[in-house]
């Protein structure tokens, strides 16, 4: 671990403690495991971290120093293999590119569960092995055959609560309420999520969401497009666009609000009503430079409750292992997505209607935000 890393880490705890999201407690006990793995990974440098490392792509913002953290740094303590954090964002585009390269200078991607399927099926992602990573240290159902479930999110609302006096959103007609809450909008560049909010805001019901009315939700995202100030790609445009007070209004991803939350000093502020609730996933590359064993090794190595609640507290990622669920404090429950009082209020996302309809869907959702 460098020094530059270990600090920024160790201030981005510290600066959580001092605000009081974390206890003293908590604090240490974070600051003792990620200060575990400084003296192996001085070690590691040099020959074998040129000869045997691996990349781990995700959608920059915090999230490469929450990955590292929680995940990177323990992996090289336990393997001696270093693993460097890439925020340039894994869609599926970029995916297939590095793999038809030949040369994909990639290894894991955090990926949506659909997207791992659809290119696992076109030969472009290994198949998880199970005899590595245990299924059993996931929640039921949420194992697929090129995908292992990693944390969970949701795209939900995220408001500027200076623009809005008392008033509080309640849901997806809200957000597209101008008149009742004013002020510009910024939604996600890559559709998924968007088509629901907007079918939800015109009036149908959540458990006749699918399958989706693409035709519907575009003629009501088009209606609406005076009115989107931009179309956000990764996890940091998604905050900037609130904290520069852009947009008074955005659908993000859940494990962005309570950072823009605290960024803000409470001025920005979240709800999960009718928030819709994913899986968020890693999946390996096919031909992956690093190695397709060593990969899988990070991937069981992520399933460990005390790591997946690194996440949690860095990141706001709902835990994957149902056995960390017992290791989320009282106080932050409010901020986790797979919490029952927070998840009773959401949607789940449909994995399988995405799988075959998102190519398609995308490309039409891309041409209106575009036009």
């Amino acid at each position: 671990m460098s020094d530059t890393f270990e600090k920024q880490c160790l201030e981005i705890l510290s600066d959580k403690m001092t605000r009081g999201e974390i206890s003293r407690r908590r604090f240490t006990q974070i600051a003792a495991f990620l200060l575990a793995g400084a003296p192996l990974a001085l070690k590691a440098k040099g020959a074998m971290a040129a000869a045997n490392e691996l990349v781990f792509v995700n959608w920059g913002g915090d999230a490469g120093k929450a990955y590292d953290a929680a995940y990177g740094q323990a992996f090289q303590k336990e393997t001696g293999i270093p693993v460097k954090q890439d925020g340039s964002g894994p869609t599926e585009g970029a995916i297939e590119a590095q793999v038809k390269s030949g040369k994909p200078s990639w290894d894991l991607v955090d990926a949506d569960p659909f997207s791992a399927e659809a290119l696992g099926k076109k030969g472009l992602m290994e198949p998880i092995d199970y005899k590595i990573v245990d299924k059993s240290k996931m929640r039921p159902g949420f194992g697929w055959e090129y995908a292992a479930s990693s944390y969970f999110f949701s795209y939900i609302i995220a408001y500027d609560s200076s623009k809005f006096g008392d008033k509080v959103p309640t849901g997806m007609a809200d957000f597209f309420d101008v008149e009742k809450f004013p002020g510009k909008r910024s939604l996600y560049k890559w559709g998924v999520g968007m088509w629901e909010a907007a079918l939800l805001a015109d009036g149908v019901a959540p458990d006749k969401l699918y399958p989706l009315d693409l035709d519907r939700a575009h003629k009501k995202i088009a209606a609406f497009k005076d009115n989107v100030v931009s179309y956000w790609g990764g996890g940091s445009e998604s905050q900037s666009v609130l904290l520069n007070g852009e947009a008074s209004m955005a659908l993000i991803w859940s494990t962005r609000a309570s950072l823009i939350e605290q960024d803000s000093g409470d001025q920005i502020k979240f709800v999960w009503d009718q928030g819709l609730i994913s899986p968020g996933a890693m999946a390996v590359l096919k031909g992956n430079p690093g190695g397709k064993d060593n990969a899988m090794k990070f991937i069981a190595s992520a399933q460990d409750p005390q790591k997946q609640l690194v996440m949690f507290d860095m990141l706001g990622q709902g835990p994957a292992n149902p056995a960390a669920d017992a290791l989320v404090p009282a106080d932050k429950k409010r901020l986790n997505p797979v919490d029952p009082e927070n998840m009773k209020k959401q949607i789940a996302l449909d994995m399988a209607w995405y799988e075959t309809n998102y190519g398609a869907a995308l490309d039409a959702y891309t041409k209106l935000i575009s036009a």
